[in-house]
């Protein structure tokens, strides 16, 4: 089997995976178009807003999944010299699914989750700094899209600052660059002050 035949599996496997919209199908069984409520994104964040906490987590947790199969697999499955470019190949491809779903013509989520999860396994330093910084400003602002942007950006910055290997900063890169695009209209909305924060609900 030719190497560009691999990568091409991963990348479709990847994509295919990503493009499954849990916030979509666990929306629709509680009778929710998830598109039409909240902020209409099909994602764990405006799940947990209109469905509440644990069925938004669920769906952060199966989002996560997506990226941390998509980019394992390969690396175990396939292994050899490309594992980690067969690993970064289904991350990226996940993300791109997540955010482009061809099941949702494709439309879809923002794919900090499903970036999450690939991070886990391809910069696990920066993965953990990254969730740090995310808990750090999500708790003091309470913008999950500032959390998510600062994460982004942060994976870059901390695979410099680990002196990590070239194909490991143009990968935090390339990710960083995705959640800034899929965040594009909440950025214009942080610097206009317009952005909706992430309310506590009151206790009953």
């Amino acid at each position: 089997m030719s190497t560009l035949f691999l990568f091409i599996i991963v990348a479709l496997v990847g994509y295919i995976l990503g493009s499954i919209s849990f916030a979509v199908i666990i929306a629709k069984k509680h009778g929710i178009d998830i598109f039409k409520e909240g902020s209409g994104n099909p994602g764990a964040t405006n799940v947990k807003r209109v469905l509440g906490k644990k069925i938004g987590n669920t769906v952060f947790v199966l989002d996560f999944l997506k990226g941390l199969i998509s980019t394992a697999w390969p690396i175990i499955f396939i292994g050899g010299d490309w594992s980690f470019y067969l690993g970064l190949t289904g991350l990226i491809a996940s993300v791109l699914g997540h955010n482009f779903s061809v099941f949702l013509k494709f439309r879809g989520g923002k794919g900090i989750a499903t970036t999450m999860g690939g991070t886990l396994i391809l910069l696990p330093w920066a993965f953990l700094i990254g969730v740090l910084l995310w808990i750090i400003v999500f708790y003091s602002t309470r913008y999950v899209s500032l959390a998510s942007v600062i994460f982004g950006l942060s994976l870059p910055i901390v695979t410099l600052l680990f002196n990590e290997p070239n194909e490991k900063i143009v990968l935090s890169g390339i990710l960083a660059l995705l959640i800034a695009i899929s965040h594009r209209s909440n950025i214009l909305k942080l610097l206009k002050g317009t952005e909706t924060q992430f309310a506590k609900k009151p206790k009953s």
